[in-house]
């Protein structure tokens, strides 16, 4: 996490569609992405998911039905969801969410 700086995309509007299990980001340059919430599950940036150091890394797998249960902001520059599955502790700044989006396909 870097934090925010004048180059950070802030998102201008979070919608979440729990029928689809996504969640809608859209951005002032126009930029919308639809994130399943099994892919932000699986990317979490918690040190539950992430570890301390690469080599502790998980892959985590059985989420694809997982939902987002609330999003929760974290001061001006992160959100927080909490998921069905009882995961709560990854903070997602700004700049780790749309490099998320961005990142989509190859991810």
């Amino acid at each position: 996490m870097s934090g925010i700086t004048s180059d950070t995309p802030i998102p201008n509007d979070l919608v979440l569609h729990q029928k689809t299990r996504m969640l809608e980001i859209r951005y002032a340059s126009g930029d919308v992405f639809n994130l399943p919430c099994e892919y932000l599950r699986v990317y979490s940036p918690s040190a539950e998911v992430r570890g301390h150091a690469a080599a502790q890394a998980k892959l985590e797998s059985g989420k694809q039905a997982v939902t987002i249960q609330s999003i929760s902001p974290v001061g001006n520059y992160a959100i927080q969801f909490t998921f069905s599955d009882g995961h709560t502790t990854g903070i997602y700044s700004w700049d780790y969410l749309y490099r998320l989006a961005m990142q989509q396909d190859a991810l």
